[in-house]
């Protein structure tokens, strides 16, 4: 790190020599200190025994990236603003593109995931004004959020039994000939669920609408080489889709907030047109804030994203594509664990890196108290699970033909250490 700032400074070494005017620098160390202090205050998020919600470690080289690009601080809206790090922006969401199969793409990063869908579900929006948005009822709550937002109507379509969307449900209500997008959800975060893209895409064919693919917890699942048939044809399809939704600071090794929309044709960007005048004057060349709703954007993303995937490429069988495929067997082995545990009900299999499960009781009612019980009881212990509430139906007669929601355990095993932890995970479960 030292020697990159180094070379850094070097290439501004013509500049005529200054003295910063940073007020109290003499007080950085105590404040430092006290941050450090409070940030003791968190679940051991970097540790194996933390298995509850989605956070995963940025990579060091990615922390350190983005760190040496603070101190230019690019801003990646305006080639004006971050010259370079645009540069590496459209490098970057290009190898992310061509993990989907697309070589031409118009595609940028995004603050996150919520942002990235809303811009897919406002060009669905433009491109067809007024009708209804879909999604699985097991879909990211974001979406229907977005759509009140977009001022488009919604509906929630109904899941089958491993927790992805009911396509026979879907193809009845794509009768009414007023879907204009259908959200297909590749990895969702409660269970990790995958809807059945092939299926969508034929419906597409039939009724019109638009088919946006929210990947954006499970999309770099595509590299993995431990998918079922049914998955591997569901991310080998994602090219046709008209919009793709990627998260890189959840399984692509990048700090918060780093998400990225992409979009198969290339000439919705028309439907970002506007004017800056003050900003889009040093160059020709397309301004990222030309094809994005956000403006001001961290040009250190980029960069972070860019050196990561310099160091680790996105392709098959490489030490990226490792990662993701000891996740999945982390989450195959756990579950295998504890459906052969009679204490334990285990739904259905994961798809992905996401295992739910819940106690074996009487009544959905004993079920949800005992999971409350199991799950503060494992972090008096200090292993940090999840909770989630789950139809009653996806454990068949489990509970004996009771109705509602059932209250589960859920542990998402995305650490690449957690393969090896797994031991130490179910003896702590107790």
């Amino acid at each position: 790190m030292v020697e990159a700032l180094r070379h850094l400074d070097a290439g501004f070494a013509k500049l005529p020599e200054f003295e910063s005017q940073a007020p109290a620098l003499d007080g950085v160390r105590p404040v430092l200190l006290e941050a450090a202090e409070r940030l003791r205050d968190n679940y051991p998020y970097f540790h194996p025994l933390y298995a509850g919600q989605m956070l995963k470690p940025p990579h060091p080289v990615a922390r350190a990236a983005y760190a040496l690009a603070t101190w230019i601080n690019p801003n990646n809206h305006a080639l004006d603003g971050g010259r370079a790090s645009s540069a590496m922006e459209k490098e970057a969401v290009a190898q992310l593109a061509a993990m989907f199969g697309w070589n031409d793409c118009l595609g940028h990063l995004t603050g996150g995931g919520t942002m990235a869908n809303l811009e897919a579900l406002w060009v669905a929006g433009r491109l067809q004004p007024g009708k209804t948005v879909v999604a699985s009822a097991g879909a990211h709550y974001t979406h229907q959020r977005i759509s009140g937002v977009l001022q488009l109507p919604f509906e929630a379509i109904s899941t089958n039994s491993t927790g992805g969307m009911d396509c026979e449900a879907l193809e009845q209500r794509a009768t009414k000939g007023d879907i204009g997008c259908v959200v297909a959800t590749l990895g969702s975060t409660g269970t990790g669920s995958i809807d059945d893209l092939p299926a969508i895409l034929q419906l597409r064919e039939k009724f019109g609408f638009r088919v946006h693919v929210d990947a954006a917890y499970g999309g770099y699942f595509t590299l993995a080489d431990n998918l079922t048939a049914s998955t591997r044809a569901a991310f080998d399809c994602i090219q046709q889709a008209d919009s793709v939704v990627i998260d890189p600071h959840k399984h692509g090794l990048q700090p918060y907030g780093c998400g990225c929309v992409m979009f198969r044709d290339q000439t919705v960007g028309r439907l970002y047109r506007h004017d800056s005048p003050y900003t889009y004057f040093s160059s020709k060349d397309l301004h990222l804030g030309e094809i994005s709703l956000e403006c001001s954007r961290p040009g250190a993303s980029a960069v972070a994203l860019w050196a990561t995937q310099r160091l680790l490429p996105l392709a098959p069988g490489g030490e990226f594509a490792k990662g993701l495929t000891s996740s999945r067997a982390a989450a195959l082995e756990l579950a295998q664990r504890l459906g052969q545990d009679p204490r334990w009900v285990v739904p259905f299999a994961p798809e992905l890196d996401i295992v739910v499960w819940a106690p074996r009781a009487d009544s959905v009612a004993a079920a949800s108290a005992m999971s409350q019980d199991y799950f503060d009881r494992a972090a008096s212990r200090d292993l940090h699970l999840a909770l989630t509430r789950l139809p009653a139906h996806y454990f068949g007669e489990s509970y004996h033909g009771d109705e509602g929601e059932i209250l589960c355990l859920r542990s998402v095993l995305m650490k690449p250490e957690h393969e090896r932890w797994l031991d130490e995970i179910v003896d702590r479960l107790g």
